[in-house]
């Protein structure tokens, strides 16, 4: 049963399944006390948000919101009744009228609310008006419930799933770049990719931070979380170092001597983002080892005898940041390793407890 449930959730996906069920509980309150249920399934449709943090903040906006909106529906037709004037008035002025009480998140329910209600007044403009903020309440306040109670999003999981995605990316760019190093910019749209997905990773962080707001949590949880945190800081360094390999004219001087060495070099460094532990391996730290000293013995012919106005050849500028990516995985590496070290002390206190 807990199988088909999970499988369920993943093929049809937690936000559809709690705005069919607002939409369901909404429909039969409203049927219950023999209101409309137009527009407070409208309500609970769009009220159903990614948080319950969002689904309070916004409901707070879109009540008010929906009466502008309403309001302005009864105005222009009581005046001008079913006619094109109508409906293009109410939504325009509550558009605007939202957008200067600063209530943009409530602008689709209000304008929504406006141009649904002109065609279903019966001319009790009063009785119409509040039969249609009580739906409109009744949809707030039951898809904010069902948001939270119903399923609530859990997204540490796919946090730290996306992270360690995110890793394994930024190893398979790095691998392309060493293998087809004089035309590196051909990886131009795989860098793009792990950025959105790193920027996709920071709005779901966004989620976690506003969830806890709401719920209880412990420390541990605030533990794990700030270690996330931390390896999406040195992922934000790594996507940087990437993206400057990118842009640097691998054409001049790669086949010369040393040549062997960046791409060995950048190969390990890119199986150590597969598996960070590769990188105390001695095969890995002999091969950074080659790689820094060809660094310094160019550098050192720089000095000497070079006469153009750039401070670093091309090659150099490779060499640099790879040499700057063991470094990020430097940290990375003891960041696990003190974590690895608090999990073991927590569990022996837990023992001896």
């Amino acid at each position: 049963m807990n199988d088909l449930k999970q499988k369920l959730f993943k093929f049809v996906g937690g936000r559809i399944l709690k705005t069919g069920l607002a939409a369901f509980i909404t429909a039969w309150i409203c049927d219950a006390l023999g209101l409309p249920v137009l527009f407070a399934v409208i309500t609970a449709i769009v009220t159903v948000e990614p948080t319950a943090s969002d689904s309070i903040k916004k409901g707070i906006v879109r009540f008010p919101a929906a009466a502008i909106g309403a309001g302005f529906a009864m105005v222009f037709e009581s005046f001008l009744h079913q006619s094109p004037f109508t409906y293009a008035l109410a939504a325009t002025l509550t558009l605007i009228a939202c957008h200067k009480l600063h209530l943009d998140s409530g602008m689709l329910v209000a304008t929504l609310t406006a141009v649904a209600m002109i065609p279903d007044t019966t001319g009790d403009y009063m009785t119409s008006f509040v039969f249609r903020l009580s739906t409109t309440l009744i949809g707030i306040l039951v898809s904010t419930a069902v948001n939270y109670f119903v399923m609530p999003p859990k997204f540490y999981p796919m946090i730290n799933q996306s992270v360690e995605g995110l890793y394994h990316s930024a190893g398979d760019l790095l691998d392309q770049i060493m293998r087809d190093l004089p035309h590196a910019r051909k990886q131009n749209l795989v860098y793009q990719r792990v950025s959105r997905e790193l920027e996709r990773t920071y709005k779901l962080i966004e989620y976690q931070r506003e969830e806890w707001k709401y719920r209880r949590h412990s420390m541990q949880e605030v533990r794990s979380f700030s270690v996330v945190l931390k390896k999406l800081e040195y992922l934000q360094k790594i996507l940087y170092h990437l993206g400057n390999m990118l842009y640097v004219d691998t054409k001049k001087g790669f086949q010369e001597e040393g040549y062997d060495t960046i791409i060995q070099a950048g190969c390990s460094i890119s199986n150590a983002f597969h598996n960070p532990t590769n990188q105390t391996r001695e095969e890995h730290l002999a091969k950074i080892e080659q790689l820094d000293q060809l660094f310094h013995e160019l550098d050192d012919t720089r000095t000497t005898s070079s006469t153009s106005r750039h401070h670093f050849d091309d090659k150099m500028i490779i060499i640099f940041e790879l040499l700057s990516l063991n470094d990020v995985l430097d940290d990375l590496y003891m960041l696990e390793q003190k974590e690895i070290r608090h999990y073991n002390r927590s569990i022996q206190n837990d023992a001896e407890i």
